[in-house]
């Protein structure tokens, strides 16, 4: 069944990883960031809230409408005192309108049935010329072989069922930038991105992240029995790895918002 994002067992899921530097370098080569106001909308656990942080931005806002993911989020952030979290939804932020200069959502629209209401808030939001920035993944990007980076792709190959179920609910290219247009923004670029997830140095490692579904909502699909067997087919492909780097496609839209 689905991930359920208000399960105090799930408030942890999207807090354990840290940004990987490659993304630290894209996001760097894109837009200013130095003293600038971000909104991290569906910000989890504050991964990517705290990488705005280190990247040098005033103020980052965190926002999710789960309460206890975002204590997962206050709790590992008590180190970036330009950062703050609140509760509100990818629709109604609650957000000041025109008091922040970029927007940032990963991985959130996937979970949207209305990509309109949510753009349109962060036109809202956003200042005059802010930026709109949205990392997502497309159906290209999930249905990519599995090879020993690209672990997500044996997920599918495992359970093929899984790709109906990712078909109803990715959006494609076409979609983000027809409403990105709609709802008053200007699309900069849209561009692939891989990025490192997480370096295992052990296959246990990554055996208790699956079998926890760390950060991976699509795996709460899966029941425990499938989980065991998914563990055996990753285990059959990464068995000569003594050190496992995986890695994750994604596709990146920068908007900017038009007066």
């Amino acid at each position: 069944m689905p991930i359920n994002f208000h399960d105090e067992k799930n408030k942890s899921t999207y807090a354990t990883r840290n940004a990987a530097q490659e993304w630290l370098d894209f996001i760097s080569q894109q837009v200013t960031v130095n003293n600038k106001t971000i909104a991290d909308i569906g910000c989890g656990g504050g991964i990517y809230s705290r990488a705005w942080a280190s990247l040098g931005a005033k103020q980052v806002i965190g926002i999710d409408f789960s309460e206890h993911i975002l204590k997962a989020a206050i709790d590992k952030s008590n180190n970036y005192p330009q950062l703050t979290f609140q509760k509100g939804d990818a629709e109604k932020t609650g957000l000041v309108t025109s008091s922040i200069d970029i927007v940032f959502e990963r991985a959130l629209i996937h979970h949207l049935t209305d990509y309109e209401s949510n753009f349109k808030e962060i036109h809202r939001i956003l200042t005059d010329d802010g930026y709109f920035i949205i990392q997502d993944r497309t159906l290209e990007n999930i249905t990519l072989p599995g090879n020993q980076r690209h672990l997500r792709g044996f997920f599918f190959e495992c359970f093929p069922w899984l790709i109906d179920i990712e078909a109803k609910r990715r959006p494609t290219q076409k979609q983000v930038e027809d409403t990105l247009e709609k709802s008053g923004f200007k699309l900069v670029s849209s561009q692939n991105f891989c990025e490192t997830r997480q370096v295992y140095h052990s296959f246990n490692a990554l055996e208790k992240d699956i079998q926890e579904r760390t950060g991976r909502s699509i795996l709460h699909e899966l029941n425990d029995d499938d989980i065991a067997l998914l563990i055996k087919t990753l285990k059959l492909h990464l068995a000569d790895q003594t050190t496992i780097l995986e890695q994750d496609y994604w596709n990146i839209w920068i908007a900017k918002k038009l007066p």
